[in-house]
């Protein structure tokens, strides 16, 4: 009779820490939850925020260029060339090595 009683109170105790463990599981699993919800909230700004930025910039890059569109070019050739030369110069210099 004392070993089912024992047994009893063991199992009892068992089932209370199993419940403790389900619920603090659960508590986490919606932390998770929200924690991921909040972080696709951000990166959904963010990206909102940066395309309308690009938008703006294109706008502003067109409005320029139509206005003066020879010093427009002369900007991007020099802009290409100084390219050209620092790629040249990283890939001479890791070819040293």
């Amino acid at each position: 009779m004392f070993e089912k009683s024992v047994t009893d109170t063991s199992v009892q105790r068992a089932d209370r820490a199993l419940d403790s463990a389900q619920s603090a599981a659960d508590q986490a699993i919606s932390g998770v939850s929200n924690a991921i919800d909040k972080g696709v909230d951000r990166v959904r700004v963010a990206t909102h925020q940066v395309h309308d930025g690009a938008l703006r910039a294109t706008e502003g890059t067109s409005s320029y260029i139509r206005q003066d569109p020879i010093k427009s070019v002369l900007i991007a050739a020099a802009t290409g060339a100084a390219l050209m030369a620092l790629v040249s110069l990283l890939t001479r210099s890791n070819g040293r090595g």
